[in-house]
């Protein structure tokens, strides 16, 4: 009988057990591209539609990339129906695998045909269909021995529930057969290595056969705190597994994923699936540097505005005119909205920013520099969205300039309210910015107007395609301003 198993493997075993018959079949596709590549074969997988399983519907389909596909087209959405001698119905009912005569015709190609029932908790869920494509099979050596013998014991743990274990932790860097392989037997001896597998050894700085050391002293030279994962090699092949860790030594780094392989009865030992990552890691690292020092330029750039903003603030305290003080104070509160987009970005690590964010620091901004005397209180209604970094400096701006022309010219620096309404319908963005003073004059008409303020406002918005309309708020006293703007897709 097998040792209890305890430890990591047996809350693992225990999660498994607690799977929906959904959620295993999910899990073990996500895995079953291994069984794929040992077995040189295509995996088909279908499900019964009921418990007489009379009908069967194909749901998953992968392909080797260690030899010659078997079935050239897509069979995902095929139903075997009402057919009681089709192999599938056949391993369905006999809760044994059904497989086709020798080197069978498939589309004029030698094929071998596996149906492989799956069982769970007493009952078949499914039924695992393996072709495998005789004409383009391997010449036997020691690879294509070792891949069948370890996808047999596979076959069988799959048919008694025991595969897949867990899905690894990080798919983009989980290996695969044809990245490296190691078999070892229930002692920990390394009985075969692939090729890829050994030269990944090397890159480490492993000296000598590969085949033939105890994988657990190897793995412990090449890396002396390996077992800080927090459980030994040793224990891992004891039954407490260690489903995957990573190896770095000398400049070079290699995942490893331990599958532990049962006979009925007793231990076949594990397969080691090891993939050299020295390269993904080295571009890992160097992307984090990019992002690092992407974000510290926009953090030294806001840092140097803000110092910008500080001048012309000390500047205006110097000046006795109250023209040249309401200059500086409009330059100021310029300066200060780029300043807080780039704040923005110094925390995101895309080429999106969330606005919403930026709006409002700029509303308590400019509330708090625009009214002389009396209280304005700007708020924001709706959401903004994301929207490409390039456009954020500009867009910040006309949102700040819009909202100091209203509450200069609209309420006179007097107290008020300013409104900011944004809308995103698709592709575009709609923003009104209302406020509730005493309106415009009756003879206005926007593009005559020679303040600066306009004009910037005027240039940026054509910059980002978009169109500005100011007119008198048809519910009430005040004026509303309204800008259109495509926002190209962005990922957030």
């Amino acid at each position: 009988m097998p040792k209890p198993i305890r430890g990591k493997l047996g809350d693992v075993m225990r999660d498994v057990a607690q799977m929906t018959d959904d959620e295993w079949l999910d899990a073990f596709v996500s895995q079953w591209a291994l069984l794929a590549d040992l077995s040189f074969s295509d995996l088909v997988l279908w499900k019964p539609a009921s418990q007489e399983g009379d009908v069967f519907h194909c749901t998953a389909q992968v392909r080797p990339v260690t030899g010659p596909t078997a079935l050239e087209e897509d069979i995902i959405g095929e139903t075997i129906e009402f057919e009681p001698d089709h192999q599938v119905t056949v391993a369905f009912m006999s809760r044994e695998i059904a497989e086709t005569s020798d080197n069978a015709l498939g589309a004029g190609i030698p094929v071998d045909v596996w149906a492989i029932p799956v069982l769970r908790h007493d009952h078949v869920i499914a039924v695992i269909e393996r072709h495998t494509n005789q004409m383009g099979m391997r010449a036997t050596g020691a690879l294509e021995e070792n891949f069948l013998e370890a996808a047999e014991i596979l076959t069988q743990m799959l048919m008694r529930g025991e595969f897949p274990l867990v899905t690894p932790s990080d798919k983009a860097l989980a290996p695969r057969a044809a990245d490296g392989v190691l078999r070892v037997q229930p002692d920990g001896v390394i009985s075969y290595a692939s090729p890829n597998a050994v030269t990944g050894f090397r890159r480490l700085g492993a000296v000598g056969d590969i085949e033939g050391e105890h994988f657990r002293d190897l793995t412990r030279q090449l890396r002396a705190s390996v077992e800080s994962m927090g459980q030994t090699v040793e224990a891992d092949l004891d039954g407490r597994l260690t489903l995957e860790f990573d190896v770095e030594a000398r400049g070079a780094s290699m995942r490893f994923v331990l599958l532990p392989l049962w006979l009925e009865y007793t231990s076949a030992g594990m397969l080691v699936l090891c993939r050299d990552t020295t390269d993904l890691r080295r571009r890992d690292r160097m992307l984090v540097t990019k992002d690092a020092t992407i974000r510290e330029i926009h953090h030294r750039v806001k840092n140097n505005l803000q110092t910008v903003a500080a001048l012309l603030r000390m500047q205006s305290r110097r000046l006795s005119s109250p023209e040249g003080k309401e200059a500086l104070r409009d330059a100021m509160r310029r300066v200060s909205s780029i300043a807080m987009v780039h704040e923005t970005l110094s925390y995101s690590l895309g080429e999106a920013v969330a606005f919403d964010d930026v709006c409002d620091k700029i509303l308590d901004m400019v509330g708090d520099l625009a009214a002389s005397h009396g209280t304005v209180k700007a708020r924001r209604h709706g959401s903004f969205g994301v929207v490409p970094a390039a456009m954020a400096t500009s867009l910040s701006m006309v949102v700040t300039e819009l909202c100091q022309n209203a509450i200069e010219h609209g309420m006179d620096s007097s107290s008020g309210t300013v409104e900011v309404l944004p809308e995103r319908v698709g592709d575009l963005l709609t923003i009104r910015i209302a406020d509730h003073g005493h309106g415009l004059p009756a003879d206005f008409q926007l593009g005559r107007q020679t303040s600066l303020g306009l004009a910037i406002i005027s240039t940026l918005i054509k910059d980002l395609h978009g169109s500005l309309a100011i007119e008198n708020r048809p519910d009430g006293p005040g004026a509303v301003a309204t800008i259109v703007i495509p926002v190209p897709p962005v990922v957030a």
